[in-house]
């Protein structure tokens, strides 16, 4: 087609499904609580179309559900099922891990430890949205680094089960293990220990999971 034009900004929809996922993950909606597309649609300033859109796509990811009497509803924490998620989590950072040490150069060190840095900050302040954020962007370095997007696109459909229960119990996670782990791995990538570094790091979430979940993985 001739007349196609260059988007500027994403559409609608993608905005709004970023905004209200975000708002799940974070628990500014609460687990069970009731979501009305025609509320979304006033607050954004749009049609109910995008946000019936948005909402749709979260549905399929298991972030709300729709109920008899179109009631539609955070879905409620599933500690099965974040368990399975940390798995599956676990192995696919390994992975980007694996992929990644051995393209590591000082510029990607000096972004783990500053993101690493930041985590700590953030524990100690107990700020749970920029400890999780610090995280994130800690093993973001790995999975960019990697040069594999099908684990980034993997891992964007389970981790929000995984944050979202985190966020849950943030309160009871036990001071500053994580920033140690995260120290581990980084002195086993400044030796281009590619092993020991996937394996520290699928340690790194699969121990979350067990403090998370209670559970074994």
């Amino acid at each position: 087609m001739k007349n196609i034009k260059k988007i500027t900004r994403p559409p609608l929809r993608d905005e709004i499904y970023n905004q209200l996922k975000h708002a799940i993950i974070t628990l500014e909606f609460q687990p069970g609580e009731r979501i009305k597309d025609t509320d979304f649609a006033e607050q954004f300033g749009t049609s109910r179309t995008p946000v019936r859109e948005a909402l749709k796509r979260l549905e399929t990811e298991g972030l709300v559900e729709s109920l008899p009497g179109s009631l539609t509803r955070v879905t409620l924490l599933n500690e099965k099922e974040a368990k399975h998620a940390f798995t599956v989590v676990a192995a696919l950072h390994s992975l980007a891990t694996r992929l990644a040490v051995p393209l590591l150069d000082q510029s990607h060190i000096s972004l783990l430890e500053k993101y690493n840095e930041q985590l700590r900050s953030s524990l100690e302040e107990k700020d749970s949205i920029n400890a999780v954020l610090a995280d994130d962007c800690f093993h973001d370095v790995f999975i960019l680094a990697s040069q594999n997007t099908e684990i980034s696109l993997a891992l964007e459909r389970v981790i929000p089960k995984v944050r979202r229960l985190e966020f849950a119990k943030f309160k009871t996670l036990e001071g500053l293990s994580s920033v140690q782990q995260h120290q581990e791995i980084i002195e086993a990538c400044k030796h281009k220990d590619v092993e020991l570094a996937a394996s520290l790091v699928q340690e790194n979430w699969l121990s979350l999971g067990r403090l998370l979940t209670g559970e074994s993985l």
